[in-house]
């Protein structure tokens, strides 16, 4: 470098010179400086993100944020609205049943003998999976994210319809004269075969969810594993708890039936057309009302 009068002076005189190894980019998120870690969770999301939240406080100085991006960022922002959509969804159900049953029994037992179980299924794949090695469930198990959560409230209205077809059925045998409990028996008799054919028909429209492979298998996959394994299990349970509970909760129908017969009034045939004889006019022809 030129110093004073032209003089040229050696740049170790202002300055020394280091080697060493630098990122080759610095990555930024949210105009900050951000590291990026990455991983593959052996637990469920949910947790696995608790987990690295309770270290990272324990670690990191103060100052460090912590921040998400792709489907952990989604988890975060949107996995504790799940509670309540959840139950909207079943007060919304419960409702409508309400207005198509005229009554608030029914339609508690059609939710609470099917929705249950059906969630027990669903929930089952997010727990098969088995540590310390590699088992024969591992390829059929998922995790609780907002892809199976989303399956989850879809489920509810899905495997509703399984009870609504017994309960339906129970009470317009007992409106013909049944008692409750041959009206129930017969209704799941009956109704055994649409309810299987909807039932096989979601199920194996929803299987082939379950075998994708490629980019975003991930969420694929925990849609179809909720919806398949909540709509076998919770119908193969519903066909035996739904008539239970109708026994126990179901009001008599037929009693109803009964007393509306008894109310409407016996009603006779009145003859409304007019009356005509043939009488003589003052002409001696002619027809005559009577």
């Amino acid at each position: 470098m030129t110093g004073p009068n032209n003089q040229l002076l050696p740049l170790n005189t202002v300055a020394s010179i280091r080697h060493k190894t630098v990122a080759r980019s610095l990555n930024r998120m949210q105009q900050l400086n951000a590291v990026t870690i990455s991983g593959v969770p052996t637990r469920s999301l949910e947790a696995s993100l608790k987990f690295l939240e309770d270290e990272a406080h324990k670690i990191l100085p103060k100052g460090y944020v912590l921040d998400y991006t792709g489907e952990s960022r989604q988890l975060h922002a949107e996995g504790g609205k799940f509670g309540s959509v959840f139950l909207l969804a079943i007060l919304l159900i419960f409702l409508v049943l309400a207005a198509q049953f005229n009554s608030f029994r029914d339609p508690f037992i059609i939710l609470l003998g099917s929705v249950p179980l059906a969630i027990f299924g669903a929930l089952l794949f997010t727990f098969l999976k088995m540590p310390f090695g590699t088992f024969f469930t591992d390829h059929f198990t998922t995790t609780l994210n907002i892809y199976s959560k989303v399956g989850l409230v879809t489920l509810v209205g899905l495997v509703s319809k399984n009870g609504i077809l017994i309960v339906q059925f129970a009470n317009e045998m007992q409106r013909q004269g049944s008692s409750k409990l041959d009206a129930v028996a017969q209704a799941a008799r009956i109704r055994l075969r649409p309810i299987m054919m909807t039932s096989v028909a979601t199920v194996a429209g929803h299987f082939p969810l379950t075998l994708v492979t490629g980019a975003g298998a991930a969420a694929r996959n925990s849609i179809g594993l909720v919806l398949v394994g909540g709509m076998t299990i919770g119908t193969i349970f519903t066909l035996f708890i739904v008539p239970s509970l109708y026994m126990l909760i179901a009001k008599e129908h037929h009693e109803k039936s009964l007393a509306e017969s008894e109310d409407e009034a016996p009603t006779e045939d009145v003859d409304l057309a007019p009356e005509f004889a043939m009488a003589r006019d003052g002409n001696g022809n002619g027809w005559k009302q009577g």
